[in-house]
């Protein structure tokens, strides 16, 4: 059987609009692609690492495995999902002792052509949420994930951010997205009714890895091990704790 050493999921569809106006039949093909593509990549793999037992299976995720944002739901949701799928399946590899390494990426909002062949409902041309990373940033961050492959690795500032933020206080970022959230994906070019997108089928022509946005994207930012932020968070937060607590006991020796 031919080996595979590295697998990298990263399978995407996506519907721009409001729950409320996407069909059925949309949101289905929007699992389909982006959630059981990676479940049957996955088993596609496996199936040529577990003789030789080893081997690395990447999952391209998103900080919208953690925080869902609106005008994205199908798409928020198998993030989620993915995530969930992989800590399943990470649990039972451990089980079986094996040496297959399993590995997911949270990625921040990124320069690809998805904002110009992604099936949008919107009056304007969606776009990605500021602040935009070139898909170079990514692609680098997917091969050190297949050289190391930490638990998570999370990927530019606003990814560790929006993680971090949605743990601590989640209802604040539910009304900051309501307020923000819409506009921040919308460009001010008007969209053209007549594109359907290639939500049920390809888009013809070549559209490269950059999408229209390179003058706003970044090359680079922080990346992390998703457990060494949370040792950090983790460390600081008793920092504080233990000064509060100081200064709780200096108050009562003077108050004596």
């Amino acid at each position: 059987m031919e080996s595979i050493d590295v697998w990298v999921n990263c399978a995407m569809a996506t519907v721009f609009a409001p729950f409320h106006e996407i069909t059925p039949e949309e949101f289905r093909r929007v699992i389909e692609v982006a959630f059981l593509g990676y479940v049957h990549g996955t088993m596609a793999a496996l199936k040529h690492m577990r003789p030789r037992n080893a081997g690395t299976i990447v999952q391209v995720g998103s900080a919208l495995s953690y925080r869902a944002i609106p005008l994205q739901s199908p798409y928020c949701a198998c993030k989620f999902a993915i995530r969930g799928f992989t800590d399943s399946l990470r649990s039972e590899l451990l089980h079986d002792n094996s040496r297959i390494r399993l590995t997911m990426v949270q990625m921040p909002a990124f320069n690809t052509p998805q904002f110009d062949w992604a099936r949008s409902k919107m009056s304007r041309k969606p776009m990605p949420m500021p602040p935009i990373f070139q898909p170079e940033f990514g692609a680098r961050a997917i091969v050190r994930a297949a050289q190391t492959a930490p638990r998570e690795l999370w990927v530019g500032r606003p990814a560790i951010q929006a993680i971090l933020g949605t743990m601590v206080a989640p209802g604040w970022l539910d009304r900051f997205l309501a307020r923000y959230g819409y506009d921040s994906q919308l460009s001010p070019q008007k969209a053209d009714p007549a594109e359907s997108g290639n939500l049920f089928a390809p888009v013809p022509g070549d559209f490269g890895a950059h999408g229209r946005f390179d003058r706003q994207s970044s090359q680079t930012s922080v990346v992390a091990s998703g457990g060494t932020v949370r040792k950090v968070v983790a460390v600081a937060a008793l920092a504080a704790s233990a000064g509060v607590l100081a200064i709780a006991a200096l108050g009562r020796r003077n108050g004596r």
